[in-house]
């Protein structure tokens, strides 16, 4: 019975894990948030990482990759965007680190090692 609970629980932390990393990054300013916004600063060169929430929609994701391809990583996170609202303080499916050390944590906190360019 006890480990039938184990995926759950692990999951709780890993989105425990990832709220607490982007509220990192809010607090040190390095988070933007919202499509538009993202789409400016990969194309500026400013993110270091682009996140989407796992409850975006397919064709979310997929402009995302779209615009991200060959200039910066993108990762799933393992939360919704109601979670991430906590932190947020608005409903978006797209986020971008633009601190490389804050990407980083964040890429560890999606369950995902990040990817070199």
């Amino acid at each position: 019975p006890c480990r039938a609970k184990l995926p759950a629980r692990r999951k709780q932390m890993q989105q425990h894990k990832a709220v607490f990393a982007l509220s990192l990054c809010r607090k040190a300013g390095a988070l933007v948030t919202g499509f538009d916004a993202v789409k400016e600063s990969v194309y500026q060169g400013k993110a270091a990482l682009v996140l989407c929430a796992q409850d975006a929609s397919e064709g979310t994701q997929a402009r995302v990759r779209r615009f991200c391809e060959g200039l910066c990583q993108v990762l799933t996170l393992p939360c919704t965007q109601a979670q991430l609202a906590a932190v947020t303080k608005k409903n978006t499916a797209v986020l971008a680190v633009q601190n490389a050390e804050l990407a980083k944590l964040c890429a560890s906190a999606a369950g995902t090692a990040p990817s070199h360019h």
